[in-house]
């Protein structure tokens, strides 16, 4: 169990939580933190980086029934950077299959999605451009923006069919 716990009526997955970066509140209960590594490890500037998720698993074969959670978070790794780079460390790493990969995360946070759920896509353009991430899933996002000190990092709004719709 992780150090920072979850709620047992969780409506959020965060299917590839890393160290929760962009999380407010990394212990909020409404949000269950899943990833497939659980470490500690220093960054170049010596600050500590947790990975510490609720539940250890792969986002490409996640362990929950279907239409489970009413919002999902996907954030997958988008680097190639080296095991021990800091970019790695914080964030994870694509490996070789990575195209399968990702196209199998999309598959299964739809899947976990309720329907009229909401999935928030977040990718960063650094090595890989997002259209070609985006080819992926047949899945079309709503929205998306821009942010970052590049404008490379993209977060992208999905919404499953079905629901109130």
């Amino acid at each position: 169990m992780s150090i920072y716990g979850h709620g047992p009526t969780a409506t959020v997955l965060d299917a590839c939580c890393g160290s929760r970066m962009f999380w407010f509140d990394k212990r909020d209960d409404r949000a269950l933190f899943l990833d497939k590594r659980r470490e500690v490890c220093t960054d170049p500037q010596g600050r500590e980086i947790v990975i510490d998720p609720d539940v250890l698993g792969d986002f490409t074969d996640l362990p929950f029934d279907d239409e489970s959670f009413s919002l999902v978070v996907f954030d997958p790794p988008h680097t190639f950077n080296g095991k021990n780079s800091a970019m790695a460390q914080k964030y994870g790493r694509l490996e070789p299959g990575w195209r399968e990969g990702i196209a199998a995360g999309f598959a299964e946070c739809f899947r976990v999605l309720r329907a009229g759920g909401t999935l928030i896509f977040k990718w960063n353009e650094h090595r890989v451009p997002v259209k070609t991430v985006l080819a992926m899933t047949p899945e079309k996002p709503l929205f998306g923006h821009l942010s970052g000190r590049a404008a490379k990092t993209h977060w992208l709004v999905f919404m499953k069919p079905g629901g109130d719709q």
